[in-house]
């Protein structure tokens, strides 16, 4: 019986060397589309956070995060293949960033000026006698 069972089974084939090396540039094709792909997914959010980091620049709660990721993102796909989005995204943040810098320090100089030339204090001053005008004048009364 042993005998029938070794004769109905194929014979062993012998494995070449030439298929295994080329079953393994199979497979090293296969992973450089996979990083390739992951790559690109990588300069892409850098290029959309970028986008939104403009085009939601009013509302800063949402803008300066997206541009800081697309900062970090679009440095990160420089060194790998996609480059031309990363590029786009990287500048786009920091665009938005540099905007807000401007917008901040244009702010402070604009308070700044105000509060030395006294037009802010008169302004408060006026405020709150406005406001003590009116505790005396209506509260009492009522």
């Amino acid at each position: 019986m042993e005998n029938n069972e070794n004769n109905n089974q194929e014979p062993i084939k012998e494995v070449k060397k030439e298929e295994v090396k080329e079953a393994e540039v199979v497979n090293t094709q296969n992973i450089e589309k996979t990083t390739k792909t992951e790559s690109k997914g990588l300069s892409i959010a850098a290029m959309v956070l970028g986008i939104i980091a403009l085009v939601f620049f009013c509302a800063w709660p949402i803008s300066i995060p997206c541009a800081i990721l697309a900062i970090i993102f679009g440095a990160v796909q420089l060194k790998k293949a996609g480059k031309g989005m990363a590029i786009a995204g990287l500048s786009l943040g920091i665009i938005s960033i540099a905007i807000w810098i401007i917008l901040v320090a244009t702010g402070i100089t604009i308070f700044n000026a105000a509060t030395e030339s006294g037009s802010l204090n008169n302004f408060l001053d006026e405020l709150e006698s406005y406001n003590y005008n009116y505790n005396y004048n209506y509260r009492i009364n009522l």
